[in-house]
């Protein structure tokens, strides 16, 4: 399959991006890879900030998954940081064949790096196989979650 590249996205990685965020059921009703501006904007914010990474997976020169990792200091459990790890996609032709785990697991490894005490995530309830998946690697489903679209 080739090697594997993690590694901080760049505008370049955008458009592969963007395609594999709307490529699933949720996404395909959210997300326009037809315009890209929206998504540029949000990238030079998360790009300016330090506490956000944009991350790839890249073999044989094509992205072939990405995530998000936001590092959050916060005042509870001690004054603990936390990482989130959103937008969690992987290509197509990649699916099932762990790298989906690896990327997770570089993600919970820099969170460590960064000196976080707590990484958490959010799956849609819709996305059962994704429940299990994360289960698999250690994950605890602990809160009840609630989202207000504004």
């Amino acid at each position: 399959m080739g090697d594997l590249e993690i590694r901080a996205a760049t505008v370049d990685d955008l458009r592969a991006i963007v395609e594999m965020l709307a490529d699933d059921p949720l996404g395909a009703r959210r997300e326009s890879p037809d315009d890209l501006s929206p998504y540029l904007a949000a990238f030079e914010q998360l790009d300016a900030d330090p506490h956000q990474q944009v991350i790839v997976a890249v073999r044989e020169g094509r992205v072939v998954g990405t995530l998000q990792l936001t590092t959050i200091p916060g005042l509870s459990r001690r004054g603990a940081t936390r990482s989130l790890i959103e937008g969690v996609r992987i290509h197509a032709d990649e699916r099932g064949g762990g790298l989906g785990t690896q990327l997770i697991e570089w993600a919970v490894e820099d969170s460590r790096r960064q000196g976080c005490q707590l990484v958490q995530l959010t799956s849609d309830a819709t996305r059962t196989s994704a429940r299990r998946f994360y289960e698999r690697l250690g994950f605890v489903a602990s809160h009840v979650g609630f989202k207000m679209n504004l």
